[in-house]
């Protein structure tokens, strides 16, 4: 059943919302406030279930471990902080996730990074680090196979060897994924 108009509009301009504070061009104290209604816009559209789902709970889950690491040492040895480029970063890697996708876990880095973890068995995982740039390090295990690489990620799609990389180890090479 196609979509309410209504509900791809809202989605579209949520997504449109999420992008716009990343822009710093403007200088004027009303461009300021532009951007942060509309941060706080984009807070609210990443946070609903009706429109995100999953995504939404999986967002603010690492929110929360971003809070929970949020200092220096966080793991007892010196741990540096979940830097806010790694936390923005990973949020922008589990939007663009395809639906169908099943959310990764996150787990915090002692570099201040994000590790995004799906995990299918013990001898069949994909993991890939979220830190301070656009170059997404990535490994994986699949029984005997196992490599690791580094893809760069432009914000909307996730790198094709990426999501190709999560599905073999998630569906084993059989998945009936969608377009995001």
């Amino acid at each position: 059943m196609p979509e309410p108009l209504f509900a791809i509009g809202f989605l579209a301009a949520g997504c449109a919302a999420r992008q716009f504070p990343r822009t710093r061009s403007a200088v004027s104290k009303e461009a300021d406030t532009v951007r942060e209604a509309t941060s706080r816009l984009a807070d609210s559209f990443g946070r609903s279930q009706s429109i995100y789902g999953a995504k939404a709970k999986a967002i603010a889950e690492v929110i929360e471990l971003a809070d929970d690491c949020a200092e220096e040492g966080w793991d007892g040895y010196g741990a540096a902080p979940v830097s806010t480029s790694a936390l923005n970063l990973t949020i922008d890697i589990i939007h663009a996730l395809p639906f169908g996708i099943p959310m990764p876990e996150a787990v915090p880095e002692p570099d201040g990074a994000i590790s995004l973890d799906w995990e299918a068995s013990r001898y069949r995982r994909f993991s890939l680090s979220a830190g301070t740039t656009n170059r997404l390090a990535y490994a994986w295990l699949d029984g005997a196979d196992k490599g690791h690489g580094v893809a760069r990620f432009d914000g909307n799609v996730i790198p094709a060897m990426v999501l190709r990389g999560i599905l073999e180890v998630v569906e084993n090479g059989n998945a009936r994924v969608r377009a995001a």
